[in-house]
Parts: structure tokens; C-alpha cells; sequence
């Protein structure tokens, strides 16, 4: 990628213009964009960003609950681990109270974008595809990498704990835990553990289009790890190993994927814990 992409004012343009139109497919689907045009863009940007937050995180827990809890309700789950509609009515609330500040993030990296502070890329064939996987690759190793660290620090540091991140641990067994707690987090909590996908703009070219998917399917990838169900997709970090970090709060810190857990001690298998009971 030439050093001038990332500084001139006419490519620097091409990120507003891609904000720009998401702001009008969204916010204009709503009311018509003559009532939102006096808004400065980067209002625009967060109230898009949390209508769009907002009803991927509904439309993802509940298609999933709905799959899980009532069309498979006797496959994956015996009755008493079922959690209750007042539990999921909890978490749904506890999320929506941070939804506002969560989506501040996307919308600071946004604007960070559109002013040339960061190393993203508005077109792949800016790069080339070989390039932009390389890129990718070397963005979610980062990633991995820091959420491993920041989930950690929010258990061994006990103010982070009691203050933030115990917010998400009241839900500790499988009748308590749902899609829906995916979010509900203290408000800092969530941010914090979604910063890495900030800082890696500035260490590694991203394309700009990719990182907005990649933070908005935290809501989905979320939902997914919170319904105790083991997948059992190596090396994925999927449910299974989940549900053990929220019974053990010492293991399975790794977002994606085992790796960190595997290379710093952390990880334990829900496999092995099945046959020690067995």
C-alpha cells in the first residue's frame, strides 16, 4: 500500500464516504435523512452503530435461543438447565444499559479512520488479496492476543474484578447462562475487552470495511459462546471451554481460538472434565 493512501485528504474522503453511506442505509431506513442531516457525522455514526449493535445482538440470541431452547429442546439440554425467561430478561437489560457505550468504540475508531490516524485501507485492491490475508491474519492474531491478556487482567487484578467484571459472572452455571449474556457487561468491561481490535489499526494495514464486520460479529461470536453447548471444533474456543471459565474463573480466557490459553497454562479441556466424570 502507498505511504499517500493513508494521508491524503481525497482517499482520506473514501472513508467518509463508506461512514456516510452505512449512516444513510441504516438511519435513513428509520426516518427520512433530512431529520438526521443536522446531526454531526459522528453522532450519526454511533446512533447507527447502536441500532445496528442493537438488533444484531436481538436478532442473533434470540434465532439462537429460539433454535436451542425450543425447537431442540430436548437435544441439547435437560429441562432444569434451561435458563428462565426472568434471567434472560436480566441480561438483555444489563446489555442494553451498556449497548450506548459499547458502540461509542466503533465510533471513535470510525473517526479515527477518517481523519488518517491509522494504518486502515479503504479498498483490498489497494493491497491485493494475497496482502489483505496477511493483514487479516496478523489483525486477529492481535487481537487473540490482547483479548487473551485484557479478559485475564479483569480476573487477576481484584479491583477490575469486583467492579467491572463481576458484572458478567453472576451468571456461573448453565441454567443461568443464554445467548443473551453475551453482552452484558459492566459498559468499561466491554469496551476494554474490545480495544484490541483498536489498536491493531495502528500496527498492522486493515481494511477498513472488514474491522466494522469484525467488531460487529463480537455480538454474534458472543451469543455463540454462551449457550453451553460443546462443539467440539478444535481449535476453536467454543462454548464448551467457555462454560468452564465461567464455573472456574481461572481458565479458557482465549476469545477465538485455545492458542493463548495453550502457550500461557490457562487452558483446560471441557473433553477431560467429561471423562472425570465419566
Amino acid at each position: 500500500m502507498e505511504e499517500h493512501h493513508g494521508s491524503s485528504s481525497a482517499y482520506l474522503q473514501l472513508f467518509m464516504d463508506e461512514a456516510t453511506l452505512y449512516n444513510r442505509i441504516v438511519l435513513g431506513s428509520l426516518l427520512p435523512m433530512k431529520l438526521w442531516d443536522p446531526l454531526p457525522h459522528f453522532i450519526q455514526s454511533w446512533v447507527r452503530n447502536c441500532i445496528g449493535g442493537t438488533v444484531i445482538y436481538f436478532l442473533s440470541a434470540s434465532l439462537w435461543c429460539f433454535y436451542i431452547y425450543y425447537l431442540n429442546r430436548n437435544l441439547y439440554f435437560p429441562t432444569d438447565a434451561i435458563p428462565s425467561n426472568k434471567a434472560m430478561l436480566l441480561q438483555m437489560y444489563v446489555a442494553m444499559k451498556a449497548m450506548p457505550f459499547y458502540c461509542a468504540l466503533p465510533t471513535l475508531s470510525e473517526y479515527m479512520v477518517e481523519n488518517g490516524w491509522t494504518r486502515c485501507f479503504s479498498r483490498i485492491s489497494d493491497v491485493g488479496w494475497p496482502a489483505y490475508f496477511v493483514y487479516l491474519a496478523i489483525y486477529l492474531v492481535i487481537v487473540e492476543f490482547g483479548i487473551y491478556w485484557m479478559h485475564r487482567e479483569l480476573h487477576d487484578i481484584k479491583p477490575l474484578y469486583k467492579y467491572l467484571h463481576a458484572t458478567h459472572h453472576i451468571y456461573n452455571k448453565q441454567n443461568t447462562l443464554s445467548p443473551f449474556a453475551g453482552l452484558a457487561f459492566h459498559p468499561l468491561d466491554g469496551i476494554l475487552q474490545a480495544v484490541p481490535h483498536v489498536i491493531a489499526l495502528f500496527l498492522v494495514p486493515t481494511h477498513f470495511t472488514s474491522h466494522i464486520a469484525l467488531l460487529f460479529l463480537e455480538a454474534i461470536w458472543t451469543a455463540n459462546i454462551h449457550d453451553c453447548i460443546h462443539a467440539k471444533a478444535w481449535p476453536v474456543m467454543g462454548a464448551g471451554y467457555h462454560t468452564i471459565h465461567h464455573t472456574t474463573y481461572r481458565h479458557n480466557y482465549g476469545h477465538y481460538t485455545i492458542w493463548m490459553d495453550w502457550m500461557f497454562g490457562t487452558l483446560r479441556d471441557p473433553q477431560d472434565d467429561e471423562s472425570k466424570v465419566m
